[in-house]
């Protein structure tokens, strides 16, 4: 089953997010993974969700994910994002197409 991390960010230093952004899709493959959403223009439908950054990366399933997430290969840009930036992310599993 697809899964997906959903990412919530409000960057703080811009410039050191530009770094970030760089390092960051350099081992998705390795891990499967793809940016469906990276950045754009943000409309809020309902609610008072208004998140200044919004970023969707999809996985074949929800252990590939994590294990991207939690890997030695990502930590260097993770270390990078946590300076730069406030996140909140979520793991979702999606049905099949």
């Amino acid at each position: 089953m697809p899964a997906f991390i959903i990412v919530e960010i409000e960057i703080h230093d811009p410039v050191l997010y530009e770094d970030y952004k760089k390092l960051s899709p350099i081992y998705l493959p390795k891990y499967q993974g793809k940016f469906i959403v990276r950045g754009g223009t943000c409309e809020t439908l309902e609610g008072g969700w208004n998140p200044q950054r919004t970023v969707v990366l999809e996985f074949p399933n929800a252990q590939l994910a994590r294990s991207w997430w939690a890997s030695d290969d990502y930590a260097p840009a993770k270390a990078l994002r946590n300076k730069a930036a406030k996140t909140k992310m979520i793991l979702v599993e999606g049905l099949p197409g």
